[in-house]
């Protein structure tokens, strides 16, 4: 069986002081698991692998599973083939805007397509001048004052959707895509 390319993006590793995981250890414990072709990018948890398993949630739960073995705490992760993350990006709806400025671009990568009424509730706000397009199980997201400043944050859409939510910003989502087909 030939080995399918993936992308880990784990959620809440290295912010602020907690549940700290060193890349090297990351990746040895991706090799160790036995897959193959392993590289890391920055320090917020992405992984780029390989592996004949093609079933994304038994991929999650194992590396779920070897965190909590391995690190002593729990990590929500989400694992997308290269196919999944090439359509979010080619699907964003802000790159229609060429005034747009890219670098305050972000996509919120979601477990599950969000409720309706979740998504309602957050049709209800107001956020400024911040900006958000869900379309199935990514949120693209225009934050003109920065991420940090934005409520349509990771927590927000949790609590919304009750889906797990982790946003990367638009250079790291194409940098992952160009690590995976590279």
């Amino acid at each position: 069986m030939e080995n399918t390319k993936y992308i880990a993006v784990l959620r809440g590793i290295n912010v602020s002081g907690q549940k700290m995981i060193k890349m090297d250890a990351l990746r040895l414990m991706f090799e160790n698991l036995k897959f193959k072709n392993v590289k890391t990018y920055i320090q917020s948890g992405n992984v780029v692998f390989e592996t004949a398993n093609n079933k994304t949630n038994e991929l999650e739960e194992t590396i779920k599973a070897q965190i909590l073995k391995q690190f002593g705490f729990e990590v929500p992760v989400m694992v997308k083939d290269a196919e999944e993350v090439e359509q979010v990006i080619a699907h964003n709806p802000f790159m229609k805007n060429k005034e747009i400025d890219i670098t305050k671009l972000h996509i919120t990568f979601l477990s599950a397509i969000g409720n309706d009424t979740g998504i309602d509730k957050i049709k209800e706000g107001n956020y400024g001048d911040d900006e958000y397009i869900i379309l199935d199980k990514a949120i693209y997201l225009y934050c003109p004052n920065g991420y940090g400043n934005t409520k349509l944050n990771n927590n927000f859409f949790e609590n919304k959707l009750k889906v797990t939510a982790t946003t990367r910003n638009w250079k790291t989502v194409n940098e992952l895509l160009r690590m995976v087909n590279g």
